[in-house]
């Protein structure tokens, strides 16, 4: 067993830069990093260099089931190490310096993988899979089954050909990561047991971001939270299933709270069939399609305090046909939307702000420079129960545009403050096809509307 003071040692012969702190709080950390590996085997006392011609894979899984037998942390010193095939057994706690240790995957299958253990522990570890082939049977370069607890903290995942990390049937945190460079999706979490995704920095993936699924759905409780999310691909192509910087799907009882999403091919966030799912304070910009989606089967979408900035569509609460309703958008701005998006629309089609179809309250809403429709409320018969009232929209050629196709339902629009709508401010519409003249002075012979209360700016 490495003695405190040989850590201690060690550690103080380490620049504060190099064990990823500043100068300035380099003497505040030092106690909980020494804490931290208080009675930690040290890999080099076991014959593990970094650097070495030999791969290193079967040294490190010796010691990793050793400290995990004896209730002991590993601690890997700064240093790249070639490894391959590493399983982690219960109770693993592996520790390196964050941004100095290097695990590089070596070839021959997958990096490391933890299945039906209780606790495993990773920080302070970069996990390099330099783009080297994974095996069929590997869908990630790090992967974990049925573990009760990860704990993945101020790790990098980088350079993976297929997901960066998998977690299945799994509990714990992932925080404070960076995951760049995946040829699918930076982090895909399926079928999770209140798994906490936070602070974390994902970027340059191919087909994702931050995924939580569920194989059928029910209750998963995830909260995904604080993360930078940049630069998320389409590369397997589709119309919404690749491309989105939070996705959901068939996952409850999620909250989607204070991340920062950008550049993504399809959508900052995406709740497909996930019910009760809250969408909170996100900053969503220069989305490729819609900026923000809850569709399909749902039934619960708390959407509110949100900033999208950028994308074909701004917000959508959709698909009352498969089951899609029970929602309130508030407090949202909406602005600078396009025409074009990734696809072509046999539907709507792009261009408009906010959408939403059954039993909803549209409120307090900002939306500004929509290229079609500023606000739209149902698609076709596709409309029941829907409030839309003090919302703010300007300069958009049409402010509001409402169904009036047989078989809508109940609406009411009131106290709306509507400007630069230079098509017409509340217009009625069969599907894509305008029906009738302006609205903004009351409802006319459409009994399901109550229109009053409104104004032109």
């Amino acid at each position: 067993m490495l003695k405190r003071r040989v850590i201690l040692g060690g550690l103080a012969s380490l620049p504060a830069l190099r064990l990823g702190l500043s100068a300035h709080h380099a003497s505040a950390q030092a106690q909980p990093i020494a804490a931290d590996l208080r009675g930690a085997l040290d890999a080099a006392e076991a014959g593990i260099v970094p650097g070495a011609a030999d791969n290193q894979s079967r040294k490190l899984q010796a010691l990793l089931n050793a400290a995990a037998a004896s209730g002991q942390p590993v601690f890997l010193p700064a240093g790249a190490y070639e490894v391959s095939n590493l399983d982690l057994p219960d109770g693993t706690r592996l520790i390196g310096v964050p941004g100095a240790t290097r695990l590089s995957y070596s070839g021959d299958g997958h990096l490391l993988t933890a299945r039906d253990v209780r606790h495993v522990a990773l920080s302070g570890i970069t996990l390099d899979g330099a783009n080297r082939w994974l095996a069929d049977y590997a869908d990630a370069l790090v992967s974990f089954r049925a573990v009760d607890a990860v704990e993945i903290v101020d790790c990098e995942i980088v350079g993976s050909r297929k997901h960066g990390l998998q977690l299945e049937r799994c509990g714990g945190k992932i925080s404070d990561c960076r995951i760049t460079g995946a040829a699918d999706a930076g982090l895909l979490a399926i079928e999770t047991k209140a798994l906490t995704i936070k602070d974390n920095d994902v970027s340059d993936c191919g087909n994702g971001g931050i995924l939580v699924h569920r194989w059928t759905k029910g209750e998963d409780g995830a909260m995904v939270s604080g993360n930078r999310i940049a630069r998320i691909g389409a590369r397997a192509g589709g119309t919404g299933q690749n491309g989105n910087g939070i996705n959901l799907f068939r996952a409850d009882n999620v909250m989607v709270s204070g991340n920062h999403v950008s550049d993504c091919a399809f959508s900052a966030i995406r709740a497909n069939s996930a019910s009760n799912v809250t969408i909170a304070t996100n900053q969503c910009l220069r989305s490729g399609e819609t900026a923000i989606y809850a569709e399909f089967s749902f039934e619960g979408a708390l959407i509110a305090d949100n900033l999208v900035d950028g994308a074909a569509n701004g917000i959508l609460v959709v698909n009352l046909d498969q089951g899609g309703r029970l929602s309130t958008v508030s407090g949202n701005i909406v602005r600078n939307l396009k025409l074009e998006g990734p696809y072509s629309h046999d539907g709507a089609g792009f261009g408009f702000g906010i959408a939403v179809e059954a039993d909803t309250v549209v409120s307090g809403n900002v939306i500004e420079n929509a290229p079609k429709w500023g606000l739209v409320l149902g698609w076709g018969p596709y409309l029941r129960d829907v409030v839309a009232s003090a919302n703010i929209i300007r300069n958009c050629p049409v402010g509001i545009a409402v169904s009036v196709v047989e078989g809508s339902g109940t609406t009411l629009i009131s106290g709306n403050v509507i400007a630069g709508a230079s098509d017409g401010a509340i217009l009625g519409y069969r599907w894509n096809d305008k029906a009738g003249g302006e609205l903004i002075d009351g409802a006319g012979s459409h009994d399901h509307l109550t229109i009053e209360g409104n104004r032109r700016g």
